[in-house]
């Protein structure tokens, strides 16, 4: 049976995510990774993160990488559709340090490979007994009608809603101390960023991994 191994928020937790990999027994050739969004901003080292993620892709081309709301804040400030947001939710760390690693300080900072990752994410990922999103979902709505909002922003109404989705539904975006497991839902960010740990899900074993 294929496996599937679910990685929380990052935010820019570099050496997180290089510990929890470490420890992740994830076969290449047969099990599946999914990453929930959430790659940049708060942390010390986005630029590496992404740069990780780009590589391991190369690697395991079957890996899945789930848009969060911080990817989708960085997109309207690079369009120019929201200038400030993105700002003031952890990105002018990001833009600095992207700015830090470039060679052309005039020249736009953030690499083509970078731009093509951020704009090849999904915003949900579903499988026969599962659906990956980034903040959750909501009620009554068909998977393929969500609202975009939704699906990178919602807290209080989809966590503490006890509706059947159909599947049960694999999230990050708020940050529980420990993992949130209820029956239709289970919560996978554990503030990585805010001082605690990254954590892993492996399907259908739930077991959880650390760093």
């Amino acid at each position: 049976m294929q496996r599937i191994f679910v990685v929380g928020d990052i935010h820019g937790c570099f050496d997180k995510l290089c510990a929890l990999m470490d420890k992740i027994p994830i076969n290449n050739t047969r099990d599946q990774l999914i990453f929930i969004g959430d790659y940049i901003d708060r942390g010390p080292s986005s630029f590496d993160v992404v740069n990780y993620l780009i590589d391991f892709k190369k690697r395991v081309p079957g890996t899945i990488f789930i848009k969060g709301n911080h990817e989708d804040m960085l997109q309207n400030y690079l369009d120019g559709s929201d200038r400030f947001t993105y700002l003031l939710n952890g990105g002018q760390k990001t833009m600095d340090e992207y700015l830090n690693r470039s060679d052309n300080k005039e020249a736009f900072p953030i690499p083509s490979e970078h731009l093509e990752f951020f704009n090849s994410l999904q915003l949900y990922y579903q499988t026969a007994d599962y659906i990956f999103v980034h903040a959750g979902l909501r009620e009554k709505v068909p998977l393929e009608s969500q609202d975009k909002m939704d699906l990178l922003w919602t807290r209080d109404e989809f966590i503490h809603s006890d509706f059947n989705f159909g599947k049960r539904v694999i999230f990050g975006h708020t940050p529980f101390k420990e993992p949130l497991l209820q029956a239709n839902k289970i919560g996978i960010d554990t503030g990585a960023v805010y001082g605690n740990l990254l954590t892993c899900l492996q399907l259908p074993e739930m077991e959880f991994f650390s760093a």
